[in-house]
């Protein structure tokens, strides 16, 4: 290996170098004077002026991540030993509730029917009607 270095050090170029290339060639144009100018002290630099025009659609990646908090949100929660606490509390509360089978605390409504007025309630109903409000007086039976 060594010889080849040696060999490969005293090998000379093939080819003639060339006349050399004239740097200052005729098409190369200067370009003017360009002046920066420090801006102005009152105007407040907005970073995120420009919105992104792109909105992906959500994906199931995004149920799953939730932001970490900041600073100032884990001293309101009160540290990040109670903030553990509080996410195991949480955790085992919704594995009981898995396991119990239990009803959700939050249920979705239920609309009941319109109730069925007898004939005294509707007259008494047409009595306080007010066409002007939108209220339609049915034409006879």
């Amino acid at each position: 290996m060594i010889a080849g270095l040696l060999l490969a050090n005293g090998a000379q170029a093939q080819q003639d170098r060339g006349e050399p290339v004239d740097s200052a060639d005729a098409r190369v144009t200067t370009l003017g004077e360009v002046r920066a100018l420090k801006p102005e002290d009152d105007v407040q630099v907005d970073l995120y002026r420009f919105k992104s025009p792109v909105q992906p659609e959500p994906n199931a990646f995004n149920r799953v991540w939730h932001e970490p908090p900041s600073l100032e949100e884990v001293g309101m929660r009160g540290g990040y030993l109670m903030m553990g606490i509080n996410y195991g509390i949480a955790k085992t509360a919704q594995g009981l509730h898995t396991l119990t089978r239990a009803p959700d605390p939050i249920q979705s409504a239920i609309a009941r029917p319109p109730p069925g007025l007898d004939a005294a309630q509707q007259r008494r109903a047409l009595q306080f009607c007010d066409p002007q409000q939108g209220c339609a007086v049915p034409t006879g039976d």
